[in-house]
């Protein structure tokens, strides 16, 4: 039987989140801008309630183009806000829009928003952390408040210092896996 984080060990829907996705490092754009929206929609919500959303928000937010939902105008917002299928709260929906937007410009000045998120590690490298239980994984960061700060400072909203650090954890750009996890050695040795 496979030992993992406790958190995962609630659902099948976590469980293969867990044993897929989190803690992986993710370079791409475009899942970058898809797990920044599903963080800022998870605020105040469980993962859970999101996870079992996930490809409800892939069909209402054009899977994830940033450009597309960049361009988003009041009748495709009220659209969205009609769509039982997502979180129909008005500042999460308007705040994915403007994310969108403030994406496109991080991704003119570095490149890449990937590009933008390495800057902030050590040597551009995931933080390997090696924590024995789930309670002594903090909910923010020095770092996750850095970034947050940044991050607001060029627009973006639902960027926390809490949501970020949840943000850095399901990247990978932070490894938080128990040790253990069967998957923390596994997401410890990627890049």
């Amino acid at each position: 039987m496979k030992i993992r984080c406790e958190w995962a060990e609630m659902n099948e829907n976590e469980r293969e989140y867990h044993d897929s996705e989190w803690g992986v490092p993710e370079h791409d754009d475009r899942k970058l801008f898809e797990f920044l929206i599903l963080e800022g929609a998870q605020a105040g919500l469980s993962w859970d309630t999101i996870l079992k959303r996930r490809e409800n928000y892939r069909k209402a937010f054009d899977d994830f183009d940033y450009n597309k939902v960049a361009a988003y105008d009041e009748s495709k917002i009220e659209e969205l806000l009609q769509d039982s299928g997502i979180i129909r709260n008005r500042r999460k929906v308007l705040s994915a829009v403007n994310n969108a937007k403030a994406f496109i410009e991080v991704r003119k000045e570095f490149g890449s928003f990937d590009n933008y998120l390495m800057k902030f590690l050590p040597e551009g490298k995931p933080i390997q952390n090696s924590w024995k239980s789930m309670s002594e994984i903090p909910a923010r960061t020095d770092l996750s408040e850095k970034i947050s700060k940044d991050m607001k400072k060029r627009g973006f909203s639902f960027v926390g210092p809490t949501i970020v650090y949840a943000y850095m954890q399901a990247m990978g750009m932070v490894n938080d896996h128990v040790v253990d996890c069967f998957r923390h050695e596994e997401c410890g040795n990627m890049k």
